[in-house]
């Protein structure tokens, strides 16, 4: 009995873990419209689904607390936001359930200058992700509202990739 038990416990997790291989932890999928978005950024300016219409967006899911957020800020600022921003482009970082003064540190700490919005519930998060999934998230939509891209964690190829995904939306008509 308990060889069986164990049976089915491994075959189950392997299942969830392939699952979750596949989505990368993501419940939106590349092509559909992103459930909706209410954000402040921290300087009081309302974020929703129809602001952001017109510009291709990236939403940065992100925490102080984590090492591969850390990691690739610096890229985001330098070749992404910097690049980018005089376009109609918008990149939003979102820390996820952390504290005003605890994000503006995390802020001035990785020296970036795109603006920051703040999750406090984690209900947005969780409104694109699978229950209990990783920060570290980059989520590109384009001028009509439509997911493009999705990224998980920080891989320089994937990145790259993410980049010239941002370039061609901001080139179509």
């Amino acid at each position: 009995m308990k060889k069986i038990l164990l049976i089915i416990v491994f075959i189950s997790s392997t299942f969830l873990y392939a699952q979750e291989n596949a989505t990368r932890g993501y419940k939106v999928k590349v092509g559909e419209q992103p459930p909706k978005i209410a954000l402040t950024l921290l300087d009081g300016t309302p974020i929703t689904n129809e602001t952001l219409k017109g510009k291709v967006v990236v939403l940065q899911f992100t925490a102080s607390w984590c090492s591969v957020c850390r990691k690739e800020m610096p890229h985001l600022e330098k070749e992404v936001w910097q690049r980018f921003k005089n376009e109609n482009f918008i990149l939003i970082g979102i820390d996820l359930k952390e504290k005003l003064e605890k994000v503006k540190r995390f802020i001035t700490q990785m020296q970036v200058t795109y603006p920051f919005a703040i999750d406090t519930d984690g209900k947005l998060f969780e409104s694109f992700t699978l229950p209990n999934a990783g920060v570290t998230r980059n989520i590109v939509l384009n001028k009509k509202g439509e997911i493009i891209f999705l990224s998980r964690l920080y891989e320089e190829k994937e990145f790259k990739e993410m980049i010239k995904t941002i370039d061609m939306a901001l080139n179509k008509p």
